[in-house]
């Protein structure tokens, strides 16, 4: 093997060693936040919890506002992949919205990210530009992409909606709706997936009752 390819796998090797140790110190830092909130936690609770040196933590982040940041980019990278990756050629929009609905629910309403939208609500007031991110990389993303494939379904002539954000954002609360908000305050379980498939049937059904265009009755 030449020296300038030994060279670039040892680049690629330390880049992946690096990837891996972030990972980690961000795994750490996420169980932490979620157990303390943003402001118990400590950066030599984070090093404990990574398995890491407060030295080390320090090489990757420079602050405990910057690593909460990498925990929030997470949170909505993990919402993001997946749950909205719709096709805009389905025209099935009923098979569609009850595949995203129970998928967007049920990761909703996960315990831990009720305690991951618990500890950004807290601190959103004292540090709005944590608030905004999350917002922006998480439920506005996901309802921007609900929102393009409903337009593509009104171009395709099966949908018939005045406001398409609008109507994506009302449609994701539907969803949720007597689901989400008991687990978020603490006053009921995480919901079984019966729970949820018949919550998101309700919403779907309501949704299609509005806006899919009549099927044309067949000449008699």
């Amino acid at each position: 093997m030449s020296e300038q390819a030994l060279l670039e796998r040892d680049v690629a090797a330390t880049g992946d060693a690096e990837s891996a140790k972030r990972r980690q110190i961000v795994k750490g830092a996420y169980g932490v936040f979620l157990a303390q909130g943003f402001d118990a936690a400590s950066m030599n609770d984070i090093a404990r919890a990574a398995g890491v040196s407060k030295g080390t933590l320090y090489v990757y982040f420079d602050s405990k506002e910057d690593l909460f940041e990498a925990v929030v980019e997470q949170e909505c990278e993990a919402q993001a992949i997946g749950i909205f990756d719709l096709d805009a050629n389905d025209h099935d929009v009923e098979a569609v919205l009850k595949r995203l609905g129970v998928a967007y629910v049920s990761f909703l309403c996960e315990p831990k990210r009720a305690s991951a939208f618990r500890t950004v609500t807290a601190i959103a007031e004292r540090m709005p530009s944590f608030g905004r991110r999350f917002y922006e990389r998480g439920p506005a993303r996901g309802i921007a992409r609900l929102s393009a494939y409903l337009a593509a379904q009104v171009e395709a002539g099966i949908l018939v909606i005045e406001d398409c954000e609008v109507t994506a954002a009302q449609f994701l609360e539907s969803c949720h709706a007597a689901l989400f908000r008991p687990v978020l305050f603490n006053a009921g379980p995480e919901p079984s997936q019966e729970r949820v498939e018949h919550g998101v049937r309700i919403a779907v059904k309501a949704f299609l009752a509005a806006y899919r265009v009549p099927a044309k009755s067949s000449a008699s």
